[in-house]
């Protein structure tokens, strides 16, 4: 910024290069990328019917191009979809 001010072309790649060649330190602003979900570990093994539930967005587009979601939950001892919710706008 203060380069810039000077009348300088420069861009922040080029400032950090040469800050690196200097072993000077530049802290440049970092983009943090929010953390979907965290690593939970494995998940406990199921011994019996509805002690372990999976669930999911699956998401398709009407023939108008209207978007909707529906959630899906499913037991994953049986095999079974225990619940569908189908809408226009599922959070």
């Amino acid at each position: 910024m203060l380069l810039r001010r000077e009348g300088w072309q420069v861009n922040r790649k080029r400032v950090h290069r040469l800050y690196k060649l200097e072993g000077l330190q530049l802290r440049m602003r970092v983009r943090r990328r929010k953390r979907i979900s965290l690593h939970r570990g494995a998940p406990p093994a199921a011994k019996g019917g509805g002690q372990y539930w999976a669930m999911d967005f699956v998401h398709d587009q009407l023939a108008n191009g209207r978007k909707f979601r529906v959630l899906t939950v499913m037991d994953k001892w049986h095999r079974q979809c225990v619940a569908l919710q189908a809408d226009y706008s599922l959070t």
